[in-house]
């Protein structure tokens, strides 16, 4: 006989799906990538990323600086420029490390922020049952209004209270998270202000020497250093012309600088010429552009008549030496010099040129090699005359601020003489020619900027002190009462007067806040109305006084 099992068919387990390894990748990837540990990692490798661009020249800054690194260095700075550290800021490994730490601080940021939301529409929690277990507990009479009186209270010391039948519970110190979050949001916002600059600013250094021929225009083959964004074009720059007009300076007895004020005047297309004043810590501010005043100098005026009795003006600029009489050197070079009127042709081996170190107040006895002030109280002029091929037909890019070595080196251009002169004073030269010293003009340096970005990063940074000042000051704690009716006893036997409850209460601060202990004796004074307290209760820290004295 065949038994029949008539019992349902127990369906068979569907098989388990595999995890997707990739995506778990991801996910703990992301995870790890926005955790607060990693953020600060990255914002330490973001400052150590940065020591290159500061130690080493730039080349966007200040490509001559970068290409005489190469000739010191013919060995290390091939290597170096092969890893972007010329170009540090604008480097691959420098812009992943900021777009890494802008991700992880946002991935940081966003769920924190979500629950401190959560967190501030709710009601405080619920008081445990046992609040003699926290670290702050004492029984006391409590006011005639029971727990509607404590909230009260607690609400006027700017306490978040809810209240549950005869228990109050109440937390303070939210701002400590807030101040937090704002302090890392705000950095956010500083690392986007920067990012904003980086690719819509603009800047360019320029000497501009007074009078009207010496004008200058905001375009970029006028700049001496200039440095375009990188979404910022040649044509995006603002239309507008400055010409020095007058240069004041002041100075206290030790030479050190008091006053410095340039007045220039402004051409703007569409408006009538202006006249403006700006100095050191007053830029020039202009549509689209700031100009500020970064330094100031002397260009010596130079007449040079040659052999034929043509004669030529060089006033360029002579750069400060770095010390506080500002003596400065530069050079005038005359490479149209001697050209024959009749044949008009010129011979390269008769250019002309002088090196000169400029003396704003001269010592009365040689040697005249440093200023003693920085106003011309004694101008002199030392100069020494070059003659030769200058080697500026060559093609070759050179400084017009010094001679080309490679030119005396070679024997191709040599001195002839040098001298020592006074404003108004002339230098006949060995070939009948001759220099004259007319005296000097003012110049200054000038650092024209657009930063899109500087509003938001002032901004931004003030709100960063205050979210730091928050965080670093702000303490979470949490206090609950338990009213107890007017006709039970409490624990230790003593039994309210009528009119009055029975209070128990308890706190314990959610973060190191060694004041919390007197802010808690303060609260229960203050709900109590006239500070007494149940002696036999006392605080857990009495207690454990009281113990370990016994």
């Amino acid at each position: 006989m065949t038994v029949v099992d008539e019992r349902p068919a127990t369906p068979a387990e569907a098989p388990r799906r595999r995890p997707n390894r990739v995506l778990a990748l991801l996910r703990n990837s992301w995870r790890q990538l926005t955790s607060m540990r990693t953020a600060l990692v990255l914002l330490f490798l973001l400052a150590v990323a940065a020591i290159p661009g500061s130690v080493l020249p730039q080349r966007n800054v200040s490509p001559e600086k970068v290409n005489e690194y190469f000739v010191e260095h013919p060995d290390l700075a091939p290597t170096l420029d092969r890893i972007g550290a010329f170009e540090v800021f604008g480097s691959v490994w420098f812009s992943a490390i900021y777009l890494l730490l802008f991700t992880s601080l946002i991935g940081c940021i966003t769920p924190r922020m979500r629950d401190h939301v959560r967190a501030l529409r709710s009601k405080p929690p619920v008081a445990p049952k046992r609040l003699d277990r926290l670290p702050q507990h004492t029984v006391f009479t409590g006011p005639a209004g029971g727990a509607a009186a404590i909230a009260e209270v607690l609400r006027r010391r700017r306490w978040r209270v809810a209240v549950r039948g005869d228990v109050v519970s109440a937390e303070k110190g939210y701002l400590k998270e807030t101040g937090n979050l704002l302090f890392h949001t705000t950095l956010v916002v500083v690392l986007a202000g920067v990012a904003l600059g980086h690719w819509y600013g603009w800047s360019g250094n320029r000497l501009l020497v007074a009078g009207a021929e010496n004008a200058f225009c905001n375009t970029r083959q006028q700049y001496a250093e200039a440095k375009l964004g990188p979404q910022v074009d040649s044509a995006d720059l603002p239309p507008f012309c400055l010409t020095l007009d007058k240069f004041d300076a002041r100075f206290l007895d030790s030479g050190q600088p008091e006053y410095f004020n340039a007045t220039v005047t402004v051409e703007e297309p569409g408006r009538a010429n202006r006249t403006e004043k700006f100095s050191v810590n007053s830029p020039l501010r202009l549509d689209g552009a700031n100009v500020y005043l970064l330094g100031h100098g002397y260009a010596p005026v130079i007449r040079y008549t040659d052999r034929y009795g043509r004669s030529q003006v060089s006033n360029l600029p002579f750069l400060t030496t770095g010390d506080m009489g500002l003596t400065s050197e530069g050079l005038a070079a005359f490479p149209d010099a001697n050209v024959d009127p009749k044949t008009r042709q010129r011979d390269p081996n008769l250019q002309v040129a002088f090196t000169g170190l400029y003396l704003p107040t001269a010592p009365d006895a040689p040697p005249f090699v440093r200023s003693e002030y920085p106003t011309e109280r004694n101008p002199a002029l030392n100069l020494v005359a070059y003659r030769g091929n200058l080697g500026l037909d060559a093609g070759i890019p050179g400084s017009v601020y010094e001679l080309d070595q490679r030119q005396i080196r070679t024997g191709k251009v040599k001195q002839v003489g040098d001298k020592v002169l006074k404003p108004g004073e002339t230098w006949k030269l060995d070939d009948g020619t001759t220099v004259e010293f007319l005296g000097t003009t003012r110049y200054v340096t000038l650092s024209v900027r657009h930063d899109p970005g500087s509003g938001i990063l002032l901004v931004s940074c003030g709100f960063l002190l205050v979210g730091l000042m928050g965080s670093l000051f702000g303490r979470r704690r949490r206090i609950f009462f338990r009213v107890t009716p007017a006709e039970s006893a409490d624990p230790t036997g003593q039994t309210p007067t009528a009119g009055s409850s029975l209070v128990e209460a308890g706190g314990l601060p959610r973060t190191d806040y060694p004041g919390f202990a007197d802010e808690f004796t303060q609260v229960v004074a203050a709900v109590s109305g006239d500070g007494r307290r149940d002696e036999r209760a006392g605080t857990d820290r009495d207690r454990s006084d009281r113990e370990g004295t016994e």
